[in-house]
């Protein structure tokens, strides 16, 4: 399929460039001494990405320990209760851990592992990111130090405890705003004091080149399979496809299966408390260009350009901008990217708990929120959303903001 000029046949091979640019976003805007650090990562991933013991020893990692593939789930009360159009899950909450992450966790861990590095370095928010690398270190036997926000660190209890009991080090990071990008920041400075004897395991599609594309790839077999599986349960593709974005792993995950299809693909951001700066983490909705933590991108900015303050009810969206490749499909139009409030995404998180069983991670009911709004604007079809993770470690903080409905 064309598309503005670009030909998505081909278009995983192709982007990003060789070094590291969708378009104009992306590259790897680091020192000369991290570039090496850099440079090496790109040399040993490329080498064992092509390798077929590499291959078949990921395969069957996501089969026997992740659990792998992930079903689809029809949410058959919940579509009967808006209308024609037909609402359905990948459910990534069910790959081990809970979430999309350890997809990419288990691939970087297994590059540590080839490169001869005897820790791994992440930052999370969420905490999903955290206990998935927590859970790759665990398996591999390497040494873990996850970097995490204090506002976050009592946000997600849970996950800080797996992380612990998981063997990893939680280092609280106390400066600036205390959530996801100062967790980046801490995390970017000790890496780079440690980096000939560690990775640096970034938790999305972001970061300096060879992240955005790395994860991506690890995070392609959400859409290869969803892909497979749809046509299987149906005998057609979905209408559209529907993921969440806040760096955007789980929807570039996803939306890398649908590209090159007649199929109308959706990333959604969070619009918070509202469009008011400081009150949402929509970076594509209303940011410019520009780069931070080693990446050209679009992102939020403040009065003096620096990267704004942001708020998202779900932890793991609350940064100030987005992985670049979202910001090229952006640019190109080939994915429509809109927003979804607290209020809805609330509402959408009890309504799938409620009629369907399943509980979702807040950052997902965005996803379900507004695959929702899709059915409501559609007259029939099918819509299938990505289910990035569960809400355990969320229930906690729901109940004590919003209460039991």
């Amino acid at each position: 399929m064309i598309y503005n000029g670009i030909d998505f046949d081909t278009y995983l091979k192709n982007y990003p460039d060789e070094n590291g640019f969708f378009g104009k976003y992306g590259g790897s805007y680091v020192s000369p001494e991290l570039q090496k650090a850099m440079d090496e990562i790109t040399e040993a991933y490329f080498t064992i990405c092509k390798s077929s013991k590499f291959i078949s020893e990921l395969r069957r990692i996501r089969k026997e320990f992740q659990g792998r593939p992930t079903p689809i789930s029809y949410l058959e009360r919940l579509s009967g209760s808006i209308g024609n159009v037909q609402l359905y899950v990948k459910r990534e909450d069910l790959n081990h851990s809970g979430a999309h992450k350890l997809n990419h966790c288990m691939g970087e861990a297994l590059l540590a592992k080839f490169m001869g590095k005897k820790k791994v370095i992440a930052e999370t928010g969420a905490g999903q990111h955290g206990v998935a690398l927590a859970t790759a270190a665990a398996y591999f036997g390497l040494e873990c130090d996850i970097y995490m926000g204090e506002v976050d660190i009592a946000k997600q209890a849970p996950n800080v405890a797996r992380m612990k009991i998981l063997g990893a080090n939680v280092v609280p990071v106390t400066h600036g705003l205390k959530t996801l990008k100062e967790a980046v920041d801490a995390a970017f400075e000790a890496y780079t004091k440690e980096y000939e004897t560690a990775i640096y395991c970034i938790g999305s599609v972001l970061g300096p080149h060879p992240f955005p594309m790395m994860v991506r790839d690890f995070q392609s077999v959400v859409g290869i399979e969803a892909r497979e599986q749809f046509l299987a349960m149906t005998g057609e593709l979905p209408d559209a496809v529907v993921a969440c974005v806040g760096g955007g792993s789980n929807a570039a995950g996803l939306f890398a299966g649908f590209l090159n299809d007649p199929v109308k693909i959706y990333g959604v951001e969070p619009l918070g408390r509202g469009p008011k700066l400081g009150d949402h983490a929509a970076s594509l909705q209303y940011g410019t260009e520009g780069i931070m933590h080693g990446f050209n991108s679009i992102m939020l900015k403040d009065a003096n350009g620096e990267p704004a303050p942001v708020y998202s009810v779900a932890s793991g969206l609350d940064y100030p901008s987005s992985g670049p490749e979202h910001a090229f499909l952006h640019e190109l139009g080939r994915v429509k990217y809109d927003v979804v409030d607290d209020n809805d995404t609330i509402d959408a998180f009890y309504a799938l708990s409620r009629m369907e069983g399943i509980i979702p991670a807040i950052e997902s009911a965005h996803a379900v929120a507004y695959g929702i709004k899709l059915a409501k604007e559609m007259d029939k079809g099918s819509v299938l959303i990505n289910l990035s993770g569960r809400g355990d470690k969320d229930m906690d903080y729901i109940i004590e903001k919003y209460g039991i409905r």
